[in-house]
């Protein structure tokens, strides 16, 4: 996996983004006139609670939802005026997707979860194979790749969902809660994991987290209440906290 080169365009930005969910004469708005710009490398965390709009923001970032009003642009490409099929094909190339519940299929082992999304590339499999033996590696699980989710601990599922992640070698990570179910030494190993992947490999990631811990990882953590934006604060010791972790 390589180091993508920093450009000075912006790897997401939104402009003026609006969300509203309808039903008969009701209006939901989950996000009021939301405002964000992340560069190549940015790491942030969204918190706040439940309801925030933060779920809702980073399903936007990633593709999996369009904003009622506003645009959207994360790799170029505007996501708000683009077609389904446009986006499913952008999603499988430029965004690498980490779960809660880390999402692996039981009946495929660790290899073969991984190289799920590589099936829906031109890769041959010989490429595909070098691909996933590398982002295995990464992850720390390349002597485990024969096993079964149900023969691994919680921290080394969500490795593999990481490692799943990050094979197509994307430049958006978008992670929804992925300490939220690993107990305290497990969590603290992906969010270093997760660190590595933003200071060595240059990858930009944005993670929603309810865990201030967590949050404490990344370069800069917005707080949402109520689909608005109540806080933007860089975190320059969090690169610093990364390395001493990895010492």
């Amino acid at each position: 996996m390589k180091s993508p080169a920093l450009s000075t365009d912006p790897v997401v930005l939104v402009q003026d983004v609006c969300k509203e969910y309808r039903r008969n004469d009701n209006v939901l708005t989950v996000l009021h006139n939301m405002n964000l710009q992340l560069a190549a490398g940015d790491y942030l965390a969204l918190m706040g609670p439940s309801g925030s709009g933060k779920s809702t923001l980073l399903n936007l970032i990633a593709g999996l939802d369009q904003p009622t009003s506003g645009h959207i642009y994360v790799c170029g490409e505007d996501l708000a005026t683009a077609s389904q099929s446009k986006l499913a094909k952008w999603r499988s190339r430029h965004v690498g997707f980490i779960f809660q519940m880390y999402n692996l299929i039981p009946v495929l082992t660790a290899y073969e979860n991984v190289e799920l999304p590589l099936t829906l590339t031109p890769l041959n499999r010989k490429q595909r194979k070098a691909q996933v033996q590398t982002a295995l590696e990464i992850v720390g699980l390349a002597d485990r790749m024969d096993h079964y989710p149900t023969q691994l601990s919680g921290g080394q599922e969500q490795r593999v969902s990481i490692a799943r992640a990050i094979a197509t070698d994307p430049t958006l990570i978008v992670a929804d809660e992925p300490t939220g179910d690993l107990d305290a030494k497990s969590g603290t190993e992906i969010l270093e994991l997760m660190g590595r992947l933003n200071e060595e490999f240059g990858k930009t990631i944005v993670m929603v987290t309810h865990d201030p811990r967590a949050a404490g990882f990344a370069k800069r953590t917005m707080h949402l209440e109520d689909g608005r934006l109540v806080g933007d604060t860089d975190n320059p010791g969090a690169v610093s906290a990364v390395q001493e972790h990895n010492a």
